[in-house]
């Protein structure tokens, strides 16, 4: 699995962390190992930009996903083939407020984050209410199968 994380925001962020969150999340996803996905972190300035201009909606947002191969999950016996996953855009600034807000660490926001947007580059939306509903159900999944797995290290 190549996974390259990039930190341009300023704000220290446990990258090893994250790389294990997404190695766990893509295996659970059925992804092939020699996938790839690039992760960069940067500060308000830049995805409010990056907001802009690919969304047309002013602000600093959390989180932004880069679909490239449009690969979708894979199964046991037929996971996804090789390719390019895209790219996920993360704000730790931006994560920090929502952390607070929610009760819960800046690296568990960022989890949660990085789970999302991994699951946009899978395919995943939520522009609907079933596929609201399935996509944040596998998130929750992922989130504490991964919290569990964690706890085992």
């Amino acid at each position: 699995m190549s996974i390259e994380i990039n930190n341009e925001s300023g704000v220290p962020v446990d990258e090893l962390a994250i790389q294990r969150l997404v190695t766990y999340n893509l295996d659970q996803l059925h992804v092939h190992p020699d996938a790839e996905l690039a992760i960069v972190l940067v500060d308000e300035a830049a995805m409010e930009q990056l907001h802009v201009q690919w969304m047309d909606e002013p602000g600093p947002t959390d989180v932004l996903s880069f679909p490239m191969d449009e690969l979708r999950p894979g199964t046991e016996d037929a996971p996804t083939p090789a390719g390019l996953l895209g790219d996920i855009v993360l704000c730790p600034q931006v994560a920090i407020g929502q952390a607070e807000t929610a009760g819960h660490s800046i690296i568990e926001e960022l989890f949660l984050l990085t789970t999302h947007g991994l699951l946009h580059l899978l395919g995943f939306d939520h522009a609907e209410p079933e596929d609201e509903k399935e996509m944040f159900g596998l998130q929750r999944d992922l989130l504490v199968g991964f919290a569990m797995s964690e706890r085992r290290r």
